[in-house]
């Protein structure tokens, strides 16, 4: 579940040679939208590209950007949305590379309930967990389908997504991924059903990516980081059976049912090269958040986003 925060150092064994610390703040426990890194870690690929990365697993998910920006930490998994209204805030941090580079929230209900499309929420509840970003997503799905915010009464469940849809607190939740809470449902033996925001009209955008601080950032070390991961993507889609093994024999915690099928539907959705930068997404979700309101200014890519690849 969600609600179960973790700390997690991983240490490579020590080389003969003197390596170049890095710090990674996680954006929550250690789960499979992570798995590039602990088989980076496992494999060993850190360390021959000469880094010790220490990998921290939050208190609270807000933390990693701030620690970032704070100068605490050297990077942060964090969210490209969040990044946008980060920014705009005044916070110094800039993507540096991209872990998962598809949207992984969904709109999720029942399969066999009463929302059979968006258009079904009329009238309906609608839990989320983080107002700003998913109210926008969710604004941008109802619009779509000829409906608007005013049309849903929305509820504030926290964390608690597929269980307040299993328990028909809500009808619907926004901001549940659909490579965990649509498996942790099925366990449960009840189906649900995902609604994609990039299905109905929302452009799309990197879920999981890397940032740091623009004023402290040593981009040689981060090309190595990033290099490392990038071997760790490839033996992730080559070796699926080992590299499972590989993953879950890092943490006794890793080895459920869940996280089995999680990692199924996530490993398709690694970033194959983390490097790459794709400046019109960046583009079109800073208008897509100037259109809702979330932000009141234009968003260059250079103030957002790097690409250590072109450099």
């Amino acid at each position: 579940m969600r609600s179960i925060l973790v700390t997690l150092a991983l240490t490579a064994a020590s080389p003969a040679f003197a390596q170049d610390r890095l710090t990674l703040m996680l954006d929550w426990f250690v789960n499979p939208d992570h798995g590039p890194i602990v088989i980076a870690q496992e494999k060993g690929y850190f360390a021959e590209a000469g880094l010790e990365v220490e990998v921290i697993a939050p208190a609270d998910p807000a933390d990693p950007p701030k620690m970032v920006a704070a100068g605490r930490a050297d990077l942060a998994v964090s969210y490209q949305p969040q990044l946008h209204l980060q920014v705009a805030e005044g916070m110094p941090l800039v993507r540096v590379g991209t872990l998962i580079d598809a949207p992984l929230t969904c709109l999720l209900a029942l399969r066999d309930g009463p929302v059979q499309d968006v258009a079904d929420l009329q009238g309906r509840q609608v839990g989320f967990a983080v107002p700003g970003v998913q109210e926008a997503l969710l604004a941008q799905m109802l619009r779509h389908n000829g409906l608007t915010l005013d049309d849903v009464e929305l509820v504030n469940v926290g964390w608690s997504l597929s269980p307040s849809v299993m328990s028909g607190q809500v009808d619907a939740v926004i901001g549940a991924f659909r490579n965990f809470e649509l498996n942790q449902m099925e366990i449960e033996g009840i189906a649900g059903r995902c609604f994609n925001p990039e299905d109905e009209g929302v452009p799309a955008y990197d879920e999981l990516i890397y940032v740091a601080n623009p004023e402290r950032l040593d981009p040689e070390v981060v090309r190595r980081f990033l290099s490392a991961t990038e071997r760790a993507v490839q033996f992730i889609q080559a070796h699926s059976e080992e590299s499972w093994a590989v993953f879950a024999g890092s943490s006794a915690e890793l080895a459920d049912e869940l996280n089995w099928r999680a990692w199924a539907d996530t490993v398709p959705m690694f970033a194959a090269h983390p490097g790459k930068l794709d400046e019109d997404r960046y583009i079109r979700f800073a208008e897509f958040l100037r259109d809702a309101g979330l932000i009141n200014k234009e968003q260059p890519v250079g103030t957002l986003a790097v690409d250590l690849e072109a450099r």
